[in-house]
């Protein structure tokens, strides 16, 4: 499943970027990351995230979320949306 993961810096984009240049995505090893994109002002990322659930990625916002708090909607692709809704 695809999931749309907005993230928010809680204390700006300092300690994020330390972390990652430390550590790494750190995601766990059946959830891939598909692209992501920043807000202009620096102060989001929005990240799609391919997982088999929501639940796989408990390691990976348990790891950042002392720095960074997490909006996770699960999404799917404009045509696999209306594909299913047809007939």
């Amino acid at each position: 499943m695809l999931i749309m993961v907005i993230e928010t810096f809680k204390a700006g984009l300092k300690p994020v970027g330390e972390r990652f240049a430390r550590s790494g995505r750190m995601l766990p090893d059946n959830v891939s990351y598909i692209a992501s994109w920043m807000e202009s002002s620096g102060a989001r990322c929005f990240q799609i995230m391919e997982a088999p659930n929501v639940k796989a990625l408990t390691p990976w916002l348990d790891f950042w979320g002392d720095i960074v708090e997490f909006e996770v909607v699960p999404v799917q692709t404009s045509a696999d949306f209306w594909a299913a809704r047809k007939g």
